[in-house]
């Protein structure tokens, strides 16, 4: 059993995506073990992407997270990473493909609909930024 955050992101709750994220990630056998709705301060966003600081879109990144409520989730089942990550698809939607959450419903590279932790290293830091063991069932 694996387990793995994901986010909706600010466009993805604007545009009421947050029952099919679920249903989709439910679909394929994943289970949700911890569910909450926040708006991130940039102090946090920088926080929570410091592994992007040098990257040119860091600034951009964390500003577009601060710019609306998230839904941060705790997503577990088998192999839960890879198959969140392949329910998600490709970070530019242009890549991404058909049926994946990007490919339906992302507007670009940035505005990309979600987050999903990419590695098990990524999802030890990102579950307790957001979760304590408690919230976890």
């Amino acid at each position: 059993m694996e387990r793995t955050l994901a986010i909706v992101k600010p466009d993805g709750v604007k545009k009421n995506l947050i029952g099919e994220v679920i249903r989709r990630f439910e679909q394929k056998g994943l289970r949700i073990a911890a569910l909450k709705m926040l708006n991130l301060s940039k102090d946090e966003a920088k926080g929570f992407y410091i592994v992007h600081k040098e990257r040119p879109f860091y600034e951009s990144l964390t500003s577009f997270m601060t710019e609306g409520p998230i839904v941060v989730m705790v997503v577990e089942g088998e192999h839960a990473i890879h198959k969140v990550r392949e329910i998600m698809g490709a970070t530019n939607p242009r890549d991404a493909a058909p049926k994946t959450i990007r490919a339906d419903f992302a507007s670009d590279i940035e505005h990309n609909i979600i987050h999903g932790s990419d590695s098990k290293e990524s999802a030890a830091y990102e579950i307790p930024f957001f979760f304590s063991s408690i919230e976890i069932m």
